[in-house]
């Protein structure tokens, strides 16, 4: 009997659990969706791979943000097609922003696709995948992270109610779903817990987090609540912060904070009256102006993120202007720029299309020369200053890092001569600079030499 039992034990051992490659496109908030799902699938018959050509099932986490990202969605949906006519993998699923937005449409063109979910499907997908049943509730769905485990997307709501007149977020991920603090905190500690020393807080605006809650919450409670998270955490970080919503309790508690960084990334998207107007941004300039002084009385050395589009439909000469002069008197520490992409189903769609792509182009590359010189400006006045930095990146004697100054991927970098560890902080002495980056040492090697 024991034997039998034996001999059966090592079959199950012997079988091979099935592949799977996960394919995750778009922003953080689509790689946290990605980490969700692994996590549901970590403790079932599938190990990951990163090879699509080994897979037995590849599922792709799309985005339906702007042309680009769909072009490159429906690129890599093809490809995994490809792949299955081959016979290997032998399952495709699809996910994300764009299937949720487009499922017939994409069940018609690319019909060796399996099934079709939603943003916020996960329980489903690996139902589907496992054909078990799992509750929302299971505690099979921690994140699995796609990330370093010093650094961590923490996603404090789902969706938009927003109504931007260019924006297809509410189209795609509803109205917005704010999660209740103590399930954020919950999250947070697992993270910290599993080594994460920074958080990047992440949502459609995190500005209008909680307002949706039965009991009415604010970004400035969730803050000071995540002040208070285990040692190990030292830095919090804010993305997405719509500039109409930055209320005055939200700033007093960014200023307050032990933790938080001294960055905001909060997209403007222009500076014209009329444009913002068209755009339902909900502030004019004037207004957009009054929260950046707000910003850097209450936090003195702040750096400030944004992003904006040029091209909008009816931005003339004049608009245009009005945008970079704003820029280069404002002097943002990032700008990030985008050129009018019209998304079907949006209040801009109905608009007429009338600036031409040529000098869509023209209008990016001219802003993008004045954001280059405040940059390097900016940068150069770093140099012969320590600074504290995460590692992002350690090789034998080159290393990638961050300041506060500076979110992953996004953002300049310090690029580091000298021994460092990975995932930990550094002060780091600062020789040198461009419009990109820091150069520096690690401050002890640049006293002792």
């Amino acid at each position: 009997m024991l034997k039998n039992l034996c001999i059966l034990w090592w079959a199950v051992l012997m079988i091979e659990k099935r592949k799977l490659n996960l394919i995750s496109l778009g922003c953080a908030k689509n790689l946290v969706d990605s980490e969700i799902l692994l996590g549901g699938l970590n403790k079932t018959d599938f190990s990951i791979t990163q090879e699509a050509q080994e897979a037995d099932t590849i599922v792709v986490n799309t985005c339906g943000f702007l042309d680009m990202a769909r072009e490159e969605s429906v690129e890599m949906i093809l490809q995994a097609a490809e792949l299955k006519r081959t016979g290997k993998p032998d399952q495709l699923v699809v996910m994300g922003c764009l299937s949720e937005r487009y499922p017939d449409e994409l069940a018609k063109e690319i019909p060796e696709v399996d099934k079709f979910f939603g943003s916020n499907d996960h329980r489903q997908i690996v139902s589907f995948l496992t054909g078990k049943e799992f509750s929302r509730d299971d505690p099979l769905f921690l994140r699995s992270l796609l990330t370093p485990n010093h650094y961590a997307y923490l996603k404090i709501a789902e969706g938009c109610d927003n109504g931007c007149s260019f924006c297809s977020i509410p189209l795609m991920r509803g109205l917005q779903k704010s999660r209740p603090i103590p399930a954020i905190m919950d999250e947070a500690e697992r993270l910290v817990e599993n080594g994460t020393k920074e958080l990047l807080i992440i949502a459609q605006d995190t500005t209008s987090y909680g307002w949706d809650l039965d009991e009415k919450k604010s970004l400035a409670d969730l803050i000071t609540a995540l002040d208070d998270t285990p040692e190990g955490l030292e830095w919090i970080r804010v993305h997405y912060a719509h500039p109409a919503h930055l209320s005055k309790k939200i700033i007093e508690a960014m200023g307050a904070s032990q933790k938080m960084c001294r960055y905001l990334d909060m997209p403007v998207q222009h500076a014209s009256d009329s444009v913002l107007k068209s755009m339902r941004r909900g502030l004019n300039q004037e207004g957009i102006r009054k929260r950046i002084d707000a910003l850097r009385s209450a936090i003195p050395g702040i750096h400030l993120r944004t992003t904006v589009i040029v091209g909008y439909p009816g931005e003339t000469e004049e608009d245009f202007q009005s945008l970079c002069d704003f820029a280069e008197d404002i002097r943002f520490d990032r700008l990030g720029i985008f050129t009018f992409s019209e998304e079907d189903g949006t209040l801009a769609a109905n608009l007429e299309d009338d600036v031409p792509r040529e000098v869509k182009d023209e209008r990016k590359a001219v802003l993008q020369d004045i954001q280059a010189g405040i940059s390097y400006e900016n940068n150069q006045t770093m140099i012969g200053k320590t600074l504290k930095v995460i590692i992002d990146k350690a090789g034998d004697n080159v290393a990638v890092g961050r300041t506060e100054f500076d979110s992953i991927e996004i953002d300049n970098i310090v690029r580091i001569d000298g021994k460092v560890q990975q995932g930990t902080f550094a002060d780091i002495k600062i020789s040198d600079a461009n419009e990109f980056e820091l150069i520096g040492t690690p401050a002890a090697s640049a006293e002792s030499s």
